[in-house]
């Protein structure tokens, strides 16, 4: 991670965030509030690494906690094998 990016961001980026389990989506928690983001971008994604965190278990930490994200999926695992490579 370059912090220092985290200052160039603009109303229009977006930041993503590959969470594989329950540590990895509260560190991003934790950087999403530290650094104000939802302030700063115009949208904030957490997505499930395919096939090691279930997207309904992030989906329900992720109202539960309230959190100004969207859940995204990676469709091109669900559309072509997991495997595929350059899709």
């Amino acid at each position: 991670m370059e912090w220092a990016n985290l200052d160039l961001l603009r109303a229009d980026d977006e930041v993503k965030f590959v969470l594989k389990d329950r540590a990895d989506y509260e560190y991003a928690r934790d950087v999403l509030s530290r650094h104000a983001l939802a302030a700063k971008v115009s949208a904030i994604l957490f997505s499930p690494v395919h096939g090691v965190l279930d997207s309904r278990t992030l989906s329900e930490w992720v109202l539960a906690d309230r959190l100004p994200v969207r859940v995204q999926l990676q469709l091109h695992k669900y559309i072509w094998e997991p495997g595929t490579r350059g899709v």
